[in-house]
């Protein structure tokens, strides 16, 4: 199997990461993710290039638990419309302290 190599560009998406040691394929979610919620404009276009808009909005339809910002979800969730139940997009979100 090939390693696809990880975009320098994606790095501070991705800083607490070593790049060097990720995969395109077997890193996907996560690294849709890190580009949903950190990219740039730039970083997206190159995020779309990379993946099928399937595969992205697949992984806004199964969020990961407690990474993502608020807006950021809810902005993809309506580019999407995608409607997630309110316990997945509860505990999808990023907070800081158990009152947040």
């Amino acid at each position: 199997m090939i390693k696809r190599k990880v975009p320098e560009q994606f790095q501070p998406c991705l800083w607490s990461y070593d790049i060097k040691k990720m995969d395109l394929g077997r890193d996907k979610e996560l690294i849709i993710t890190q580009v949903l919620n950190y990219g740039t404009w730039d970083d997206l276009k190159l995020l779309y290039k990379l993946y099928s808009e399937q595969d992205i909005k697949k992984v806004v339809e199964n969020p990961r638990r407690g990474v993502w910002f608020e807006k950021v979800l809810n902005f993809w969730l309506t580019f999407f419309d995608i409607h997630l139940p309110e316990d997945v997009y509860n505990k999808s979100i990023f907070r800081l302290g158990p009152g947040e």
